[in-house]
């Protein structure tokens, strides 16, 4: 979990940032997980590998605040995609997430309209629910 959702993120960033800073400009979008705020039973891995992405990115935005880069990260419920379905058979899937939903967020965090945002974890689901 920590390869796939932390790590992989530390190495992509590194490698990009130099050259966002070269340019002057860049934006990074995270996925993270509801589960950061709300950890359930049998998903510690997963858990702490996405709370630790969700301290990153803040902290990369912080890094780079002076050099037109910004970095922020989405926190949405559990995502309506086959895998999860294969993998929660007989779960509630009405309050799952569209991942048209999270692509139209992504699309405005990445243009000039989302370019005074930065540090943020934006939660796509209620708090509470």
């Amino acid at each position: 979990m920590f390869d796939v959702n932390l790590n992989s993120s530390f190495h992509i960033l590194r490698a990009v940032i130099p050259h966002m800073r070269k340019i002057g400009t860049g934006r990074i979008i995270a996925i993270g997980s509801r589960a950061t705020e709300d950890p359930g039973a049998s998903v510690g891995a997963y858990s702490a590998s996405k709370a630790a992405l969700v301290s990153l990115i803040p902290t990369v935005a912080i890094e780079n605040k002076g050099a037109g880069i910004t970095a922020n990260i989405i926190l949405p419920r559990t995502m309506d995609t086959p895998a999860n379905h294969k993998a929660m058979p007989g779960a509630d899937t009405s309050q799952w997430v569209q991942p048209a939903s999270i692509a139209s967020l992504i699309v405005w965090r990445a243009g000039n309209a989302g370019k005074e945002v930065a540090g943020e974890a934006i939660r796509v689901y209620e708090r509470g629910l």
